[in-house]
């Protein structure tokens, strides 16, 4: 009996030391590679966020002066965790915003957006961060995977504003509006121009 607890306690005893120097390997390829893939993601954000932005019209990094919204002003752009608003910067004064905005209502769950306004509160720029919506049907929003690329889905909010686009006119062709769709993708075009109109009155 006590050989047969002897042998389960060094079992054991070997188990532990097992998961101690793997804790201990993985801890430290963390803490080496942290730095590197935090720049890379940050490199890859502002990639994504110079799409929204009018090429020259600003001469600082969007990412280092964002600002994080509250939990109510997220909530306003449908978001449901903390989100950031990118500020771009000619000469130390604000000229543009790029908005982490949410479309609650894909056809396949959320859209994760964002969307470029300058001051006189026109979109400059939209881009698809995440969504779920059907290959070949309604990823179509996505520019990357859009087929035209002389001429993106996504472009065409590019230049409205509260002032030159009615209530009714941000709504799809199909309901009555101004924002063209493909064919069987209705709900993911509805969606998306839904969810800019909110950046842009927010």
């Amino acid at each position: 009996m006590n050989d047969t607890l002897r042998e389960a306690r060094n079992s054991a005893l070997t188990l532990l030391a097992f998961a101690v120097i793997a804790t201990a390997l993985m801890a430290g390829v963390y803490a080496l590679t942290y730095k590197t893939v935090r720049a890379n993601e940050e490199r890859a954000k502002l990639a994504v966020v110079a799409q929204t932005l009018v090429p020259g019209s600003y001469d600082n990094n969007p990412a280092q002066d964002a600002l994080l919204l509250s939990a109510e002003q997220a909530a306003r752009l449908d978001n449901d965790g903390p989100s950031q608003v990118f500020v771009a910067k000619q000469a130390g004064k604000a000229v543009g915003w790029v908005f982490e905005s949410t479309a609650p209502n894909g056809y396949s769950g959320k859209i994760r957006l964002l969307v470029g306004i300058d001051r006189d509160g026109r979109v400059t720029g939209v881009r698809v961060v995440s969504h779920k919506e059907t290959p070949g049907l309604g990823d179509y929003i996505d520019p990357r995977k859009d087929k035209n690329k002389a001429g993106p889905w996504i472009n065409q909010f590019v230049g409205r504003s509260l002032a030159n686009t009615t209530e009714k006119a941000w709504r799809v062709r199909k309901d009555g509006g101004q924002i063209d769709f493909h064919a069987g993708a209705t709900i993911s075009a509805r969606a998306i121009a839904k969810a800019v109109r909110k950046a842009v009155q927010w």
